[in-house]
């Protein structure tokens, strides 16, 4: 046993990152195999020892549960918005790469300032909003492999590894390991499971899904944890769960132990985008978050959000798990998701017309081209017009332009509807009405003559020349005004 004991000290070992100190190193194999239990080390090392049979460019073999389980254990209590960019930006390896090593060299920049510095590389924009959070992409750069294999897994098998996020949440959450804080707030939302087909070997489906959001939008914590101490008891001894410890020199470096460091808040607007929805298993884009932040890669789409897909053209040289045949499929996928997305709009545009119809309203274009309001008015009894008073039989739009002209004439009434008119013409008349009604009741003595000899007595008060009345032509009478 003791020969076992430190063979299995040294395979787990191996495990650990290279950059980790040796004493660091040590320990976490030591913690991991008491995890486990020195009694299934035997069983380990074998699984270890067993050399894993190459696979042809072209062949392509599901990742199994266990594996799953070990790839998404590092990110499995990341908030979901955080969750679903990682799980983007891990099918594009080597923009990955190369964005860690940009956060290696600027661990200072974050938020969306970051992600506006680096606008202009010929990253994917999930790469790219992911230097906001230098932690985690200089996480993803310190284990390549892994990188790989969660995008492979997730763009092969993506209906798993939501599954598997949920089974490691939900084992979190047994262990008292996930529940609601100051960062985070955790919710559980049930539903009826579909029927799956169970295996012997493998864990029970989840009869709900466990999300876990921001407790504030526009602030991002990280959190950091051992996963052979959240996920207790680990399911699959032989397959044991990937830990990325956070490299030593940097502002979030810490000391895990055995429970989570949620670290220090980080403020974003736009940079997060991403959402996860778990019934559908698929991930989706918010267009407007998207665009406000990735200029130069804006999303030309009307549609508040759409469906994720993987672009094949920025993968560079990284080869596909099953090669040429996986890059293929992945590429008709992509058009059926954009293909759907189109019919989603058709299908809303047909249920907006039926709902025309069902009020007895007609959806044919060129009938409605040619139809008068009257025509609209008949064929829609329903449409919450009762209340408006009926438009008066035998009036045309003839008669209405000629009463609008007659006012237009006068100039002091241009541009004043008919109701307008009206009224100003009564206004004026009550006016003269009321100072006739004065003059009468003044003295003799103090009424004037005319209008006219009341303007030339104006003049006069003024200073000015008394100007004669004149009789009007024609030897008519002067209408009053």
């Amino acid at each position: 046993m003791s020969c076992a004991r430190g063979v299995g000290q040294r395979r787990a070992e191996a495990l650990v990152p290279a950059r980790t100190p040796p004493a660091l190193r040590s320990a976490g194999a030591t913690a991991f195999l008491t995890a486990v239990g020195w009694s299934r080390c035997v069983t380990l090392v074998l699984a270890l020892s067993l050399p894993a049979p190459a696979l042809a460019q072209g062949d392509y073999r599901p990742f199994g549960k266990e594996q799953l389980d070990q790839l998404t254990a590092q990110i499995a209590l990341f908030p979901d918005a955080l969750l679903s960019q990682v799980l983007m930006a891990a099918t594009y390896p080597a923009d990955v790469a190369a964005a860690a090593a940009w956060s290696r060299a600027n661990p200072d920049q974050k938020g969306d300032a970051a992600v506006m510095l680096v606008d202009d590389q010929p990253w994917d924009p999930s790469v790219q909003s992911l230097v906001a959070f230098p932690q985690v992409i200089v996480m993803m750069g310190e284990n390549p492999s892994w990188v790989k294999d969660l995008g492979d897994a997730f763009l092969l098998q993506p209906e798993d590894v939501m599954d598997s996020v949920q089974r490691l949440r939900a084992a979190a959450q047994a262990a008292g390991n996930l529940q609601s804080n100051e960062e985070i707030l955790v919710t559980v939302e049930n539903r009826p499971p579909p029927a799956v087909h169970i295996e012997v070997t493998a864990p029970p489906p989840l009869p709900q899904v466990i999300v876990i959001e921001q407790r504030r939008p526009d602030v991002v914590f990280v959190p950091i944890y051992n996963p052979v101490f959240i996920f207790r008891p680990w399911l699959w001894p032989a397959f044991p769960p990937v830990f990325i410890p956070p490299p030593p020199g940097f502002w979030w470096s810490t000391t895990i132990t055995t429970g989570v460091v949620w670290g220090v808040g980080i403020g974003v607007s736009h940079a997060m985008w991403g959402q996860v929805n778990w019934w559908n298993r698929s991930v989706h884009i918010n267009v407007s978050r998207h665009n406000s932040i990735h200029v130069r890669n804006r999303i030309d789409r009307r549609d508040r959000d759409v469906r994720w897909s993987h672009d094949t053209g920025r993968r560079r040289d990284v080869p596909y798990r099953g090669g040429d045949a996986t890059r293929q499929r992945l590429q008709d996928r992509a058009a059926r998701i954009e293909r759907e997305q189109f019919r989603g709009r058709d299908v809303d545009r047909q249920r907006a017309e039926q709902a025309l119809r069902d009020r007895g309203i007609s959806t044919d274009r060129s009938a409605l081209r040619d139809a008068n309001r009257d025509t609209l008015r008949r064929q829609a009894p329903n449409v919450g017009r009762e209340a408006l008073p009926a438009r008066p039989r035998g009036a045309d739009r003839t008669a209405a332009r000629e009463r609008a002209q007659g006012a237009q004439r006068v100039p002091t009434l241009q541009g004043v509807g008919d109701r307008q008119a009206r009224q100003q013409i009564d206004r004026g008349n009550a006016s003269r009405q009321s100072m006739q009604q004065q003059l009468q009741s003044r003295p003799a003595a103090q009424r004037p003559a005319s209008a006219g000899a009341a303007r030339s007595q104006a003049h006069s008060a003024r200073g000015a020349a008394p100007r004669p009345p004149q009789r009007p032509q024609g030897g008519g009478v002067r209408p009053s005004r």
